[in-house]
């Protein structure tokens, strides 16, 4: 059963982000997050799932895992991670990502942004998922390391309450994070 429509995308990005001390920095790429990733947005009917990397030897690293999973050796080995990566696009900026959603659906899509960190949230699951219901054209946008530059967070559309836990501790892994929040907006079967 698909859940949503294409108008909803995911996007991964890895520039920039700011690491622990909050400087801004490119994040290495990790297979873990590319694999789990692409799972949940395949499981949730997700449209595509994008990596943002400006950094080539990462986009490099993305390609060959791209390609070993949908065309190569891993794609006869195991259909069902070949249709989840099959969903991987690869952008060096959060700008590509939208100018190629823009083009796509002749819309220019939304963004809604999320971190642990978020302080000004002003979108929650349920908004969200009335948005996706609505055939709102949406970039769902998560960062990696210690989370988005304030820049991204301040140019999105939205910004998406975060994921809490009970107590103080708040450090998903973005994988555990995505997974949580698709869950959260389809509503379930």
């Amino acid at each position: 059963m698909k859940l949503y429509s294409a108008n909803l995308t995911v996007a991964l990005v890895h520039h920039p982000v700011v690491d622990k001390n909050g400087k801004t920095i490119a994040a290495a790429v990790t297979s873990l997050d590319l694999h789990d990733i692409a799972r949940a947005c395949r499981t949730f009917g997700v449209g595509a799932f994008y990596v943002v990397t400006p950094l080539e030897d990462q986009q490099d690293l993305v390609r060959q895992i791209i390609v070993h999973w949908v065309t190569g050796v891993g794609a006869s080995y195991n259909p069902d991670r070949r249709s989840a990566l099959g969903l991987i696009r690869l952008k060096s900026s959060l700008a590509d990502v939208m100018d190629e959603c823009r083009d796509a659906d002749g819309r220019m899509p939304c963004t809604v942004v999320t971190s642990a960190r978020m302080e000004n949230s002003d979108l929650t699951c349920p908004d969200l998922k009335r948005m996706v219901r609505e055939d709102r054209p949406v970039v769902l946008v998560f960062g990696t390391a210690w989370g988005l530059a304030p820049e991204a967070v301040r140019d999105a559309d939205f910004r998406l309450a975060p994921i809490a836990g009970p107590g103080e501790y708040n450090h998903l892994a973005v994988r555990s994070a995505v997974a949580i929040i698709l869950d959260r907006i389809s509503g379930g079967r």
